[in-house]
């Protein structure tokens, strides 16, 4: 129990650290005067200051902030907190490219952590990939009709190496409804067989229904663990955080088009929950987990909505494009919309994560 409660504060703390992080480090890059840097809301359970900056651990570790000096409109640079800067450290007199490099840093940052875990695990672990072994044939599909039967081992498919089982998808797809000449190894034996593909309705990951080109095979499940070596598997993580980053926005899509039900949408309740389920399954699990919520985390702060990066994005575009800010009264009117927006989330996300709890 210990151990999960230590591992949801590490990983919460830990990717919102690394988000806040990102803000900062771009920021002072680009000489903008920072008062405050804290992770975590509410009462300030530690702190020290260190140059002009104070550096804060607060009570509540579901957020965290970076202070900059002319950040917002209404700060006043000849006010008390900020006697320590001048007009120079304001946030609001860096070029509009510079400001929205300090406010995508965030985002992107957490991508990038993403991306190093990612790179940590295939380092320490390699690869695990399917073997193109037959687990299944469904009755009266193509591959039951030509003779194909569980446990052959597919070896070439019209030509095409097979290594993995992805690869029979990946020929399948290729060659559409044609004929294909399927080779297999079946008890040391290699054996030829004639499939043409039957297009088949199926499940996406997201639930709906589409037609693709299938012989009704199942993989048997069986895996190869694959050494990527330092270079191969940063290039494996890099594949990796790109595919769960469109995963994660054709997500957001489908929940918009309400293919995802609303009642799916979870927050901090339920990612406690999974990050306690995977500390019991031990660290490699934990940090996997780690590296997917940081993508949804940093996909869901690009959102163009008003308070959140994505939002203040638009409003730098904008302001790129035209010459000057977003006048006063609808920057005004778009935060409210924005804070609006966001608290009906987070309650949203709360009850479901109460509902599913009782």
């Amino acid at each position: 129990m210990l151990s999960s409660a230590i591992a949801i504060i590490l990983v919460l703390g830990g990717l919102i650290f690394f988000h806040e992080l990102g803000h900062f480090s771009v920021a002072r890059a680009f000489g903008v005067g920072i008062r405050t840097f804290s992770l975590g809301f509410g009462p300030a359970l530690y702190k020290f200051k260190r140059g002009r900056t104070e550096y804060k651990l607060s009570a509540i570790p579901l957020g965290g902030y970076v202070s900059m000096v002319g950040e917002s409109p209404d700060d006043d640079i000849n006010s008390p907190e900020n006697s320590e800067f001048t007009e120079e450290d304001s946030f609001t007199k860096r070029k509009p490219w510079q400001r929205m490099c300090i406010v995508a840093a965030g985002p992107i940052a957490n991508l990038l952590l993403a991306f190093l875990i990612y790179w940590a695990l295939f380092v320490a672990n390699g690869q695990f990939q399917l073997l193109p072994e037959i687990g299944a044939v469904r009755p009266d599909s193509p591959a039951a009709i030509a003779g194909l039967e569980k446990g052959d081992s597919v070896l070439s498919i019209s030509g095409t190496k097979i290594k993995y089982w992805e690869d029979i998808s990946d020929s399948i797809a290729k060659h559409g409804g044609k004929e294909l000449t399927i080779l297999v190894n079946r008890d040391g034996k290699d054996l030829t067989f004639k499939v043409t593909p039957s297009l088949l309705s199926r499940k996406n990951l997201f639930g709906e229904d589409e037609k693709t080109y299938l012989i009704g095979v199942q993989a048997a499940g069986k895996t190869e663990n694959i050494s990527l070596g330092f270079i191969g598997s940063a290039a494996a993580a890099l594949d990796q955080t790109w595919s769960m980053t469109v995963l994660t926005v054709e997500g957001f899509i489908k929940l918009i088009e309400r293919v995802i039900p609303a009642e799916t949408v979870g927050g901090p309740i339920m990612i406690a929950q999974l990050v306690s389920q995977q500390a019991e399954q031990g660290l490699v699990a934990v940090l996997a987990l780690a590296a997917l919520i940081s993508i949804n985390l940093g996909v869901l702060n690009l959102l163009p909505v008003p308070v959140l990066d994505g939002g203040h994005l638009v409003m730098l575009v904008y302001e790129t494009i035209v010459g000057k800010p977003v006048p006063a009264k609808v920057m005004d009117y778009s935060i409210r919309v924005g804070i609006f927006l966001l608290l009906t989330l987070m309650v949203w996300a709360t009850f479901n994560d109460v509902s599913r709890l009782l």
